[in-house]
């Protein structure tokens, strides 16, 4: 049987994977990975055991993760450029006058079965990882590691609009990168 220090030793390529994704930064995932173990080690009896240590380990981390991005929050700024500033929300709906979409999306067959699928996750992740970075992060930040908006806007120092507006087009871009790289793919086999 493995000791604690061995278990908990033997997540931190996942938790480096997870803190990568949500940083985008190699240093601070390697920080924020380094104090959750820290704060794993030094406190083991916080393990109660009411889950599996792993998801103990990224609630741990979600918490470094969230201190890392107020400390770096002026590192990285939030828009993309002055254009975003300035669209209007409605444009971005696709939708026609009548309500109907513009271009109906892909049939996606059972989302709640696909997404017991661990490929799925892997294809999510690539996908969320190429959304441009200010978006990517506004994505994260928002269904991730499940800030309120009001919080990421505060955070950021940004008006709920532009929020909206990124958000909307981090989801447009997702949804378009599983249709092309997972729904396609399940729906012809």
């Amino acid at each position: 049987m493995h000791s604690f220090e061995q278990q908990v030793a033997g997540h931190r390529d996942y938790l480096y994977k997870f803190a990568r994704m949500q940083l985008r930064n190699d240093a601070w995932a390697e920080d924020a990975v380094s104090e959750t173990l820290l704060a794993a080690l030094v406190k083991p009896q916080a393990f109660e055991q009411r889950s599996q240590l792993k998801t103990w380990l990224v609630g741990i981390l979600k918490h470094k993760v969230i201190d890392a991005l107020r400390h770096h929050s002026r590192e990285i700024t939030a828009a993309s450029s002055s254009e975003d500033d300035d669209t209007d929300p409605l444009e971005l709906l696709n939708f026609r006058t009548d309500g109907h979409f513009t271009e109906a999306p892909a049939e996606w067959g059972n989302p709640e079965q696909q997404t017991q699928s661990r490929q799925f996750f892997e294809v999510l992740e690539a996908c969320a990882d190429r959304l441009p970075p200010a978006q990517g992060r506004l994505f994260l930040m928002r269904e991730w590691l499940e800030l309120s908006s009001d919080e990421i806007c505060k955070e950021l120092n940004l008006t709920p609009t532009n929020l909206y507006v990124q958000l909307h087009r981090a989801r447009l871009r997702l949804r378009e990168c599983l249709e092309m790289n997972w729904f396609q793919k399940v729906g012809a086999t």
